[in-house]
């Protein structure tokens, strides 16, 4: 399978405008994964934004998947395919893969969303614009200039971006809200877990929604460095991620947890203080160790021994509704081992589980009402040279076209020293972000 590679310089080209045709002109297949960093300073991004569309073929763990002895082992199916393709992929794992990398775990609850437990696929086109925002690059198994005068006549949205007026519904009210924090609060002084991260549901049936101009509110409202939208066939989500989950450079591979935040103020005097205050806040940094902690020994198993490295410990960062406190930890990934081993060995994510992680697990299926589904998974790409970058699935909004039932999932790391009425306050908080778009 041979590519067409060609490049187009974006000179006097507004980058915000062609990534909006570039979206739109996706938006016709069934099949695509749109990833925008939204003009994020970092030093670890490699693309301003990639698009992937269409499947010429694909790894795919279904949502029903039987759990049984010698279960199919489909991150070795995936490395195999990149192998023998040496081509870009691009896709998804679900929160509940975790029951197939610890086959004692289990999901109780039911979710509608239908997101395959791992989805990956080889496109038959990719776009991407370099980190500087001078380059588009279009690799295609089509003519790259016909693909290229496609994404120029693509309509640009109407401003209005017709997102309708939706009454949500959370399955957890407050009052058992405060109840469950108080009793995973007992489960932490018992000596069954430090930190666990535990989350609510809200969601709408009977929406008529275009998912993507949901997308285009979400992320003028909250602009985000791992921002997706991705369309499985009639299953979309619409996310607006601050957090990376894990990217492979070469040989190293790094996480950025996000754990500790707090709400952003118009004000730039009280704004500062509360970022401040979060720097220093003894709770959020407990949060935050724990996780970097984790990550430390996810990644210890698939790296060189001595490699493991903290390069940023307790970073504060803005973001339009709020602060938050991200760390980074690298190591270099062992030599004879896959790539696919950190993801095996890394998920899921510890920011969305807690310590340790085997008996959170089970104790997030014992609590929360609602399948997470996709929510807290990731999805990301992989390059031809076996790179990747993966997303952490947060601040999202997802929707099944088929029975029109959207909904979205937010919540915050408990610990020990965790104030019920500020977590319920914290999960409201994210929640509002995406309530706002549609309420």
């Amino acid at each position: 399978m041979q590519r067409h590679i060609a490049t187009f310089e974006l000179a006097g080209m507004q980058v915000k405008e062609i990534k909006e045709r570039m979206l739109n002109w996706a938006n016709q297949f069934s099949i695509l994964l749109f990833l925008d960093s939204n003009n994020y300073e970092s030093a670890h991004g490699t693309y301003e934004c990639l698009v992937a569309t269409e499947a010429v073929e694909m790894v795919s763990c279904p949502a029903d998947f039987a759990q049984q002895t010698g279960t199919t082992d489909f991150l070795s199916q995936l490395q195999h395919l990149h192998d023998s393709r040496k081509d870009w992929i691009f896709g998804h794992i679900s929160y509940d893969y975790k029951n197939l990398l610890e086959p004692k775990l289990v999901s109780s609850h039911s979710e509608k969303n239908g997101f395959p437990l791992l989805h990956f696929f080889v496109p038959r086109t990719v776009c991407y614009i370099n980190k500087e925002q001078t380059i588009l690059t279009i690799e295609t198994l089509d003519d790259p200039g016909n693909v290229y005068q496609d994404i120029c006549a693509a309509e640009l949205l109407n401003s209005d971006r017709q997102v309708p007026k939706l009454q949500f519904t959370e399955v957890i009210d407050k009052e058992s809200y405060l109840s469950t924090i108080s009793k995973l609060r007992q489960h932490i002084a018992d000596g069954d877990c430090y930190e666990i991260t535990f989350c609510n549901k809200g969601y709408c049936e009977d929406a008529n929604v275009l998912p993507v101009n949901v997308f285009k509110a979400l992320s003028a409202l909250s602009p985000a460095p791992f921002a997706a939208y991705y369309r499985l066939n009639e299953q979309y989500m619409m996310c607006a991620s601050p957090e990376r989950y894990l990217r492979k450079e070469s040989n190293k591979i790094l996480s950025q947890p996000i754990k500790g935040t707090a709400p952003r103020h118009t004000d730039r005097a009280k704004d500062a203080q509360i970022k401040e205050t979060l720097r220093n806040d003894i709770k959020e940094r407990a949060e935050n160790v724990m996780i970097v902690d984790l990550v430390r020994n996810d990644l210890a198993r698939c790296c060189e021994v001595g490699s493991i490295q903290v390069e940023e410990l307790f970073g504060i960062y803005s973001f339009p509704q709020v602060h938050q406190m991200i760390s980074t930890i690298s190591g270099q990934l062992k030599a004879d081992v896959p790539f696919t081993d950190a993801l095996r060995y890394s998920f899921p994510m510890g920011s969305m589980t807690g310590a340790p992680k085997y008996k959170v697990m089970q104790l997030i299926d014992e609590y929360e009402q609602a399948g997470r589904g996709l929510f807290s998974g990731t999805a990301g790409y992989i390059s031809p040279g076996g790179d990747f970058d993966f997303n952490v699935i947060i601040r999202s909004i997802f929707y099944n076209e088929a029975s029109n039932y959207l909904w979205y999932q937010a919540g915050g790391a408990i610990t020990y020293d965790s104030n019920a009425e500020r977590e319920w306050e914290e999960m409201q908080l994210k929640a509002w972000a995406l309530q706002r778009i549609l309420s």
